[in-house]
């Protein structure tokens, strides 16, 4: 073992329940009203200390959070202690034996150790990526299944905020879907980038016809219009519109985006490092993805602090991502388990440079959002 690190000695596991903002978010799936999350401390044989976090949707993620917390507390987190946090090909093999797919449970448990190999070193954790090529990182606003009034609204308060992006939520039916859109374009003009959300929503000759009827409001791309196993539906609709289409749902794990490329199935993938298990999977995946022309986002949308910088460092290490970035958690938890909660107010922010993620547990905040 390399004598910059010692193995590690412990791995704790917590489960914490932060409320969200105002009266909740609504998507195709539910409305949520918290964010149930699972976090993961490991602590090296000196007394290093490394964060992980992951925050699973009700309706999206493929492991609940009971599911997430059970496999890290019995099997995954057994597994590696006594072993180098820094070797992360090594965890990657120990944990996969010890339990198949749980990608996400998995992620916590990377990040965690990459977070300690880099405070160690006194790096960040996009150093440790490769490096930065972005100094400064734009967001993404949202706007959920809503009146096209009230979108309009809030677009507008996004923009004069100094958001240059923002996701429209549908689902609601193709003509509301279509209101909405259109009086969000009348509010921003031209100078903001919209994206529409289906959520999987939508049949084939829906999905075809929803992206006809949002052609003239100038639309960035439409994300995820059919069945995530759909691919053929999925490669129909991006054949038969004049909308870029982005996977979400249909990406999950390498072999799921090599599966969207080969059925042409998208213009854009989008990428999280939780639901891709990792950073190391993540940026293999960003890999795969340009060299096969496809550009990428990255986010997922109720991150805590620590699974929302992760994101961000991961982000800035290449520029085949698209600006506005939709780790925009902060925006929406009306609360954190980190000492400094990050402020994402004004759609902008400057890189993070650690040391690791540079963020810190709040202790005092764990016990308060704590459950078991």
């Amino acid at each position: 073992m390399s004598e910059a690190y010692a193995p590690i000695a412990r791995v704790e596991v917590f489960g914490v329940a932060v409320p969200l903002v105002g009266a909740g978010f609504r998507n195709a799936y539910v409305i949520k009203r918290v964010q149930k999350s699972a976090l993961v401390r490991v602590t090296d044989c000196d007394g290093a200390v490394g964060l992980g976090n992951i925050d699973p949707s009700p309706g999206y993620s493929v492991e609940t959070i009971a599911e997430s917390l059970a496999v890290l507390r019995a099997r995954l987190a057994p597994c590696i202690v006594g072993a180098d946090p820094a070797n992360v090909h090594r965890l990657s093999i120990a944990m996969g034996a010890a339990a198949a797919g749980f990608l996400d449970a998995k992620a916590a448990i990377e990040m965690a150790c990459v977070d300690l190999a880099c405070r160690r070193l006194g790096i960040a954790v996009h150093r440790y990526l490769g490096g930065a090529v972005r100094e400064q990182l734009r967001f993404n606003a949202w706007i959920g299944i809503v009146s096209p009034e009230e979108a309009a609204a809030e677009a507008k308060k996004w923009f004069d905020r100094g958001f240059r992006s923002a996701k429209v939520k549908v689902g609601g039916g193709i003509v509301a879907d279509c209101e909405r859109l259109r009086a969000v374009r009348e509010a921003v003009g031209p100078q903001m980038a919209l994206r529409a959300d289906a959520n999987a929503g939508y049949g084939v000759a829906d999905a075809i016809a929803l992206g006809r009827s949002l052609e003239p409001f100038a639309m960035q791309l439409l994300e995820q219009p059919v069945a995530a196993g759909d691919l053929a539906g999925m490669a129909k609709v991006r054949g038969s519109i004049g909308i870029p289409v982005m996977a979400d749902e249909a990406i999950v794990d390498h072999a799921s985006l090599i599966a969207v490329i080969r059925a042409g199935a998208a213009d854009i993938v989008k990428l999280k490092v939780m639901k891709q298990g990792g950073f190391l999977n993540t940026r293999r995946m960003m890999e795969t993805a340009a060299a096969a022309g496809l550009r990428v986002v990255i986010g997922h949308g109720f991150g805590l602090g620590v699974n929302t910088v992760a994101e961000i460092m991961t982000a800035a290490t290449s520029d085949n991502v698209l600006e506005g970035l939709e780790c925009v958690g902060p925006l929406k938890t009306a609360d954190d388990i980190v000492t400094r909660k990050l402020d994402l107010s004004t759609g902008l922010l400057a890189l993070p440079d650690g040391p690791g993620l540079g963020v810190e547990l709040d202790e005092e905040k764990l016990r308060t959002y704590r459950f078991d």
